[in-house]
């Protein structure tokens, strides 16, 4: 199957999920931060749609004191990450993604990455523009990073077909199960 129809599947399914009560289980991912995290620069996205509720999961980092970036789409379609304060305003991108303003840029070294469907070898699938992967692939040339995948169990497929720009995530959270990448961090 190609990518853009298994998207459209993917989407569908999890848009009629009743996504808003499954939960990931967020004490899993926080105790994972608190180990394997030495910076508390994370970069997170703004969830948008049927996208898995970031929100909560924000707040409680805040008060632990990470600071937390979101991406923001450059002219040229790069991507960097920016802080976001909460209730700082924020501005709908012409994906109609909200961004922080460009204040402060960040350099995550842990990022929380959505997703549309994914397989057990933590291959993932976005929406289609590459953002995710050309940022990770800048980044990673700096330093290592840890890459996190929130999903629901329905975007579970067989196996996503990738190329040799896709990046592997290190863990898919999602309401049911944590699949991890076996990797030395």
């Amino acid at each position: 199957m190609k990518k853009s129809q298994i998207r459209k599947i993917t989407l569908k399914k999890r848009a009629n999920s009743n996504f808003k009560h499954k939960k990931i289980n967020f004490l899993s991912l926080l105790k994972l931060l608190n180990q394997e995290t030495k910076d508390k620069k994370i970069g997170f996205y703004y969830p948008i749609g049927s996208e898995i509720c970031t929100l909560e999961l924000i707040e409680n980092l805040r008060k632990k004191k990470y600071i937390i970036s979101l991406p923001v789409v450059d002219k040229n379609f790069d991507m960097s990450f920016y802080e976001w304060v909460k209730n700082n305003p924020l501005n709908i991108n012409k994906f109609g993604i909200p961004e922080p303003l460009r204040s402060r840029k960040i350099i995550p070294s842990t990022l929380i990455i959505p997703l549309l469907a994914f397989d057990i070898n933590l291959n993932r699938l976005g929406y289609g523009g590459g953002f995710y992967d050309r940022f990770i692939n800048k980044l990673e040339k700096l330093k290592k990073i840890l890459k996190i995948g929130l999903a629901l169990s329905c975007q579970k497929i067989n196996k996503v077909p990738t190329d040799k720009f896709d990046k592997k995530m290190n863990y898919i959270f999602t309401e049911n199960k944590v699949y991890k990448w076996e990797y030395s961090f």
